[in-house]
């Protein structure tokens, strides 16, 4: 059994971790242990004195060393006398915001909760099991329902939360956070992740001190610049020795985490919805429910704990039939055209893509209504056939006829001012009466609270869908939301609108991938600013940055790869001089960095010489060849890109039977000797030859001593050597 309870204490167990709680005498929930299993209570260490000025419940009498601002707590609340960083925050209708939550009841069901209206990891009923403890408000029918789903195999827990208010009068919601742990003991680092537009997920870690440190989004998505994930580990912890704790919020909006240490030197982390564009009125007897938090943890490095966190978005948060199928290597026009193309020469690019093996052509921005710049068109969902001479379907038939399957990028969240949709609807974007809005790369946002808007666009788009062989679908979202006003909602409902739009979008995606089962869909936001485990449960893979420098794209992918699977990073090789950098790299050196994700190119490869379209077409069939063990393979970071003089990674068989190791030197060293690289994840006493030679070395030789790099010559030399046992 995955949970066990013993009178009030709960146990909740994985493979290899252990999580306690217990409902003390006075009905307070109480936070034991989440680390390594122990195989004990370990409530002995919760040993506390008289705390000048920490306050004590009414309930203790004179029992000074009993305070809510000490103990560590399973989901803390403001107004209460807990003064550090609140879970949930709530104003009742006169206006007090006290909330003391006490323990009820709990159930355990099998299988895995979900939660209406959200993503949220699932899974079969005997892969999981399902703790519900029940707590209620002392003071009023306001009632806090603690969601824990176990997945004991996949070393992961889940958390979410339910607000019920079962009395009758309204109350304003501030804060609900999803996640609250806290650790009474530890000398903690915490590693975020940030970022801007072309540069996302930039690992930065950081010791923990006295105080609240905080990562977040106010943007109305989960943003380039904070993503809504976060590890916490031990001083001295490695990618392959140390304890260490991740957090992953399965949410695609505004976000906040916080991590504070307090006076006792005892850390909080809170995860959740960001209270400062959140609020929301709860009427009697209605629910309130909360995103999802995916946690995990390893004691054995930041290596295990990615892997597990891999493991369970690809299996348990992507869906639909590209969840665990290779994806198509495709071609992308977009830096090979821009706006400026026809049928022809997106014609011409397909013919010579399908010549070297590419899979799928995809047609992006630019393709319907007014569309020749980033000015105007964004709504008018029809195409442009003034430059699609005959329409999509002439078009696609003609793409499939190559061999290829046919995709297409679609920008549903927004609208230009100089469109048909603003001037029939001006009222279905987003701005706030009497004041000019904020535009962004030259477009207004619509209102996803609106079921008419949500109606349109599925109509509009699925129009497109069934007129032709559609198989693929980029999904972009090119601006940070401001501005947030909704004519649909009431003035005192207007702080709901964030997460209403989340809500909206997540909505019109669900009837989308419901309704076209076998269209991939990939995300995209200016590349990385909406790259989050909510939107991978609706898309399988997303546009990992608009940044395609190789170079840069080790930086940006070695931060991706602490929490998203391979599988779902969107890499391509582009054209050099690079388009956002003007750096010039090798195109095998491209190659292989895009192949650390779902690989594909971005230029139009009529361009390149013979010997470029001879390696284009060798690197597809090797791709081809290494793709299950490049998205089914365990993921290892063998070097850190951000200080040291390469990137490498390796993709080992779950079985142990071949590894890949991939990679780039970024200079060359006169007079040095070679760099030996070591392995990870291999069976020592197995025997393993490089592919190419008749080199064999042992699983033990290749992990303690390493393998030497190749001789280099120049900057940006590839890296790639093949690992098959004996």
């Amino acid at each position: 059994m995955a949970v066990r309870v013993e009178g009030k204490v709960f146990h909740l167990e994985t493979k290899n971790s252990m999580y306690q709680m217990k409902a003390d005498e006075y009905g307070v929930l109480r936070h034991l242990w989440y680390g390594n299993k122990t195989g004990s209570d370990m409530d002995y260490l919760l040993d506390y004195p008289d705390v000048g000025f920490a306050g004590n419940i009414y309930d203790a009498d004179t029992c000074r060393t009993y305070s809510l601002n000490t103990l560590p707590l399973e989901y803390g609340t403001a107004g209460v006398g807990d003064y550090r960083v609140p879970a949930v925050s709530i104003t009742h209708m006169d206006g007090s915001n006290a909330l003391d939550l006490r323990y009820v009841d709990y159930r355990i069901t099998k299988g895995k909760y979900a939660i209406p209206g959200l993503p949220a990891v699932y899974a079969e009923e005997a892969e999981a099991e399902t703790l519900e403890i029940i707590l209620k408000d002392t003071a009023t029918d306001i009632y806090v329902i603690l969601k824990y789903g176990i997945l004991e195999e996949y070393d992961v827990i889940t958390r979410s939360v339910v607000v019920e208010n079962r009395g009758e009068q309204a109350v304003t919601l501030q804060r609900v956070h999803s996640l609250c742990l806290d650790f009474p003991y530890g000398d903690w680092e915490w590693i975020h992740f940030h970022g801007r537009h072309a540069m996302e997920r930039q690992p930065e870690r950081q010791e923990v001190f006295h105080g609240i440190q905080e990562s977040s989004s106010m943007r109305g998505m989960s943003s380039h610049q904070q993503n809504p994930a976060i590890l916490l580990c031990e001083k001295g912890c490695t990618e392959t020795s140390g304890f260490c704790i991740g957090a992953v919020f399965m949410y695609s909006g505004s976000f906040q985490t916080q991590v504070e240490k307090d006076q006792l030197n005892q850390t909080r982390i809170v995860m959740g919805i960001h209270p400062d564009t959140f609020s929301w009125r709860l009427e009697g007897q209605d629910s309130f429910y909360a995103p999802e938090v995916i946690l995990s943890c390893s004691g054995t490095g930041m290596g295990q704990l990615s892997r597990q966190f891999h493991r369970i978005i690809r299996e348990h948060v992507c869906r639909g039939n590209y969840k665990l199928t290779e994806r198509p290597v495709l071609i992308n026009n977009w830096e090979a055209t821009y706006f400026d193309f026809d049928d022809e020469k997106l014609l011409n690019i397909a013919k010579e893509a399908a010549r070297l093996g590419v899979d799928m052509m995809v047609m992006d921005d630019g393709w319907f209504g007014k569309r020749d710049d980033d000015y105007s068109g964004l709504g008018d969902w029809y195409v442009n056939e003034k430059k699609l001479r005959g329409g999509l379907v002439k078009l696609v038939e003609q793409v499939n006829a190559l061999g290829m399957k046919f995709g297409i990028w679609f920008e549903p969240e927004m609208v230009s001012e100089d469109s048909d949709l603003y001037r029939a609807h001006p009222d279905w974007a987003i701005q706030i009466p009497g004041r000019k809005p904020m535009r962004g790369r030259s477009q207004l946002l619509l209102d996803m609270t609106r079921e008419e808007v949500r109606d349109y666009l599925y109509q509009v788009i699925s129009a497109v869908l069934n007129s032709a062989n559609v198989e693929y679908v980029k999904w972009d979202m090119n601006r940070s939301i401001s501005d947030w006003y909704s004519a649909a909602l009431s003035a005192d409902r207007q702080g709901e609108m964030p997460h209403r739009y989340v809500l909206g979008l997540y909505e019109l995606l669900e009837r989308l991938t419901h309704d076209y089962p076998n269209v991939l869909f990939e995300g995209c936001s200016g590349g990385g600013g909406r790259f989050d485990a909510g939107m991978l449960y609706y898309c399988p893979q997303i546009w990992c940055s608009d940044d395609t420098d190789a170079y840069e794209r080790t930086k940006i992918q070695y931060g991706t790869s602490f929490f998203y699977p391979i599988s779902a990073v969107g890499s391509h090789v582009s054209a050099v001089p690079n388009h956002q950098t003007g750096r010039m790299t090798p195109i095998e050196t491209r190659a292989v960095t895009a192949m650390a994700g779902s690989f594909g190119y971005e230029l139009d490869l009529n361009t390149l010489s013979q010997e470029e379209k001879d390696a284009v077409a060798e690197q597809i069939t090797r791709f081809k060849e290494y793709g299950p063990l490049i998205h089914n393979g365990d993921y290892y970071r063998l070097s850190n890109p951000m200080k040291d003089k390469l990137a490498a990674w390796a993709f080992v068989a779950r079985d142990q039977s071949r590894v890949l190791i991939q990679g780039m030197i970024f200079r060359t060293e006169a007079n040095m000797l070679r760099y030996p690289l070591r392995l990870q994840g291999l069976a020592p006493e197995k025997r393993y030859r490089l592919e190419g030679t008749e080199q064999v070395y042992t699983g033990a030789a290749l992990m303690e001593a390493g393998i030497l790099l190749p001789r280099s010559w120049g900057d940006y030399i590839p890296v790639e050597m093949l690992f098959t046992e004996l």
